[in-house]
């Protein structure tokens, strides 16, 4: 297939056809891998610091069971259509120019969340080496091997998440068998957090947020799948291992330790060996970044300028960006991010599922294609209403204060899509009465 050539394409602007989908272990493993990452127990730690244990479980809750509703929908659609996030957009309410500014959101997104994960793996290298390169070598050599892993594509990643999913998981289940052994549980679940509180919202946008752009690129992923109820269970049981299992065993940790200090919490329970796996497997999560990225890149210069780039010539430039950024210190505003994040990814999400599962306005086009295993043959340039929506929703998750903003701003941004959407028919169907 083409995912295992050099500077492979992985159908980047086509469908997946059938003989390139993989079982449903293969793609489940990569998205575990992408929840099953250093950041996920930063997440983790963040909120054990500043809550009780059953206060976190409830922000997981709630962050959680809205990400498992917009993967599992978003992530079906790309199954069942074969597509990459940023060119399903196409025919799900953006349009040609519309999935470009999805593609750029998402792809500039991804780049920063590449620049986050890097910067960690940068800073436990060095630390690992006793400061022996420094931060801007140790970040330049982190990001550039991971470049190298998504030049070749979705394989690639598959074959790393064998090799870093399993090494995170033994390490994480060792730390908090130590910590249990010196904490009984009871105690630990009882205790007051050790930091200054966290607010619910606050915290469940945070879990909402972390992980709202992989629920949006799910159909990066979903697109190898072979059924819906493939995407079913590799959405479900990977929420369940990332955000159920890495974030309240990190919450655990915190309230042991006394801290959100992540490379502290692994060192006192792993040592450096655990250190070193948990931290390689940041590669993970990274590398899933930079492919979704290089899509989203790759439909914006199709989208503009009707030019089909390479994907892995794409990958190789954006990933020497990302590591610029690493190296300038992006880490700094990680929870900010999040919560920004919270709000302004969400109505991409809720726009396109109610495109495609609500109003249907290309299904028969679609369906008509998919049975050819091509693209249709034209989309609508342009949906004002989607910007529309878009903006509503947007303004929503980042003004009202109440409720959960990365709530607020998918509800919002896809209730107005749908009335407008609904009210512009209308209007139409009485205009072409009036000219009969």
């Amino acid at each position: 297939m083409a995912g295992n050539t050099n500077m492979a394409d992985d159908f980047s602007l086509s469908r997946v056809p059938q003989s390139a989908r993989l079982p449903m272990w293969e793609v489940m493993l990569v998205r575990i891998g992408a929840l099953t990452a250093l950041s996920q127990f930063m997440l983790g730690a963040a909120l054990g610091y500043g809550m009780t244990f059953w206060q976190a479980f409830w922000a997981t809750m709630l962050g959680s069971v809205l990400l498992e509703a917009v993967s599992l929908l978003i992530g079906i659609a790309g199954a069942r259509e074969g597509m990459s996030t940023s060119l399903l957009a196409r025919w799900t309410g953006f349009g040609r120019y519309g999935s470009s500014i999805i593609g750029a959101v998402i792809a500039i997104s991804l780049i920063g969340w590449f620049g986050v994960q890097n910067s960690v793996f940068a800073q436990g290298l060095d630390e690992a080496l006793g400061g022996a390169l420094g931060f801007p070598l140790a970040a330049s050599l982190t990001g550039l091997f991971v470049t190298v892993i998504v030049i070749f594509g979705f394989r690639w990643l598959s074959w790393t998440a064998k090799i870093a999913v399993p090494g995170f998981i033994a390490v994480i289940g060792y730390g908090i068998y130590a910590v249990l052994k010196d904490h009984p549980l009871g105690e630990l679940m009882a205790s007051a957090p050790p930091g200054p509180p966290l607010a619910m919202s606050v915290a469940a946008t945070m879990v909402a947020g972390g992980f709202m752009v992989g629920a949006i690129i799910t159909p990066d992923m979903s697109r190898y799948c072979r059924s819906g109820k493939d995407v079913f269970w590799m959405t479900l049981i990977s929420t369940i291992v990332g955000e159920f299992g890495v974030n309240l065993i990190a919450v655990l940790m915190a309230h042991a330790i006394g801290t959100d200090d992540v490379v502290t919490i692994i060192l006192q329970t792993a040592g450096w060996l655990g250190a070193a796996i948990v931290i390689f497997a940041t590669v993970k999560i990274n590398d899933l970044n930079l492919y979704s990225s290089s899509l989203g890149f790759t439909n914006v210069i199709d989208s503009l300028f009707n030019k089909k780039l390479n994907r892995g010539l794409v990958t190789l430039v954006i990933g020497i960006i990302g590591t610029l950024l690493s190296v300038l210190g992006i880490l700094d505003m990680f929870v900010n991010f999040l919560v920004f994040l919270g709000v302004w990814i969400p109505p991409i999400g809720g726009i396109m599922i109610v495109d495609y599962f609500l109003l249907k306005r290309n299904r028969a086009i679609l369906e008509e294609s998919r049975s050819s295993g091509k693209l249709p043959d034209s989309s609508e340039k342009m949906n004002p209403i989607t910007l529309l929506a878009w903006a509503a929703g947007f303004l929503a998750g980042y003004f009202l204060e109440w409720g959960i903003p990365s709530l607020n701003s998918l509800l919002i941004s896809s209730l107005v899509y749908y009335l407008v959407m609904k009210f512009a028919v209308s209007v139409r169907q009485n205009q072409k009465g009036l000219d009969c």
